[in-house]
């Protein structure tokens, strides 16, 4: 997407945020997950990564290089009150996941990895599996380096923006399409019955 496609985006959704109602619903909280390889975890030729406190050689055994402006990303979205996730089709374990990302200082609100994602395919007996399934998990925006999983996304009923390693400019993408997606729940919202809108706000909070 280029600067005048992100530049439109972004006035869209202000301008249907201006349109609303604000006293006819309470903001929703967004769950927004993000893939890992080439998307927060990239090489150091593909683009830069941020700083850690750790020494190199124990940082390396530790963990991976994280994107660099992904601390500020995450500031931003948490003062946003977003609910952050990982969403990965690799086998990396939650528990390696969560401490890797707290190297940076980050903390997540869940994570799925290459074994959930299967249970879940099988609970919604999908025939024709995705590489990812974000509603499954009620994730209302997932982050990919992919255009194959944006592609799945238009087949499957799911919202992905995708971000490439050489996109400096990355962060502001995914806070742009933040803003769409909040103003289509918050239209949304408008006419959605009381108990649905509950449901959700519970399934926020678990």
């Amino acid at each position: 997407m280029d600067v005048k496609c992100r530049t439109f985006s972004s006035r869209v959704g202000q301008a249907i945020r201006g349109a609303l109602p604000t006293q006819l619903f309470k903001r929703q909280r967004i769950r927004i997950s993000f893939d890992i390889d080439d998307t927060l975890a990239c090489q150091l030729h593909h683009c830069e990564v941020e700083q850690s406190r750790l020494p190199a050689c124990i940082h390396r055994w530790l963990g991976e290089p994280l994107r660099r402006g992904t601390r500020s990303l995450i500031r931003e979205l948490r003062r946003q009150d977003c609910s952050i996730w990982v969403y990965t089709s690799s086998g990396r374990t939650p528990s390696y996941i969560r401490r890797w990302l707290l190297l940076y200082g980050i903390r997540v609100d869940g994570v799925v990895n290459s074994v959930l994602h299967n249970r879940a395919l099988t609970v919604h007996g999908l025939e024709n599996s995705p590489s990812k399934y974000p509603p499954a998990f009620d994730i209302d925006l997932h982050v990919d380096d992919s255009e194959g999983v944006q592609l799945e996304g238009d087949d499957h009923g799911f919202r992905v923006v995708v971000v490439h390693p050489e996109d400096e400019g990355w962060a502001q993408k995914v806070l742009e399409a933040v803003a769409v997606v909040q103003a289509q729940l918050e239209w949304q919202q408008m006419f959605r019955p009381k108990g649905a809108a509950q449901q959700r706000a519970e399934a926020s909070l678990s």
